[in-house]
């Protein structure tokens, strides 16, 4: 079973030169500092929608603002009786 898909990119040369010149620096081969940032890249974006959805949820609820979250948090405790 394969554990890993080739993949051909291009890039420019002088990206291409930095991107020699990191993974030398960094001690990772080529593919290597790709997959990080392609990593990287992926988790920011699932994080960017994450907020996005938890944001208009937040807003549907009426919670704008720090101070509203900690309005909502002492409602749900007082109702709870915590």
């Amino acid at each position: 079973m394969r554990t890993r898909e080739a993949m051909t990119i291009s890039l420019p040369p002088a990206m291409v030169k930095e991107v020699v010149a990191l993974a030398r620096k960094e001690s990772k081969n080529k593919s290597q500092l790709i997959r990080d940032a392609l990593n990287q890249y992926m988790l920011e974006k699932r994080w960017r929608n994450y907020q996005r959805e938890i944001s208009a949820q937040g807003r549907a609820r009426g919670i704008y603002t720090e101070e509203d979250v900690n309005r909502v948090i002492h409602e749900y405790r007082k109702e709870k009786g915590k």
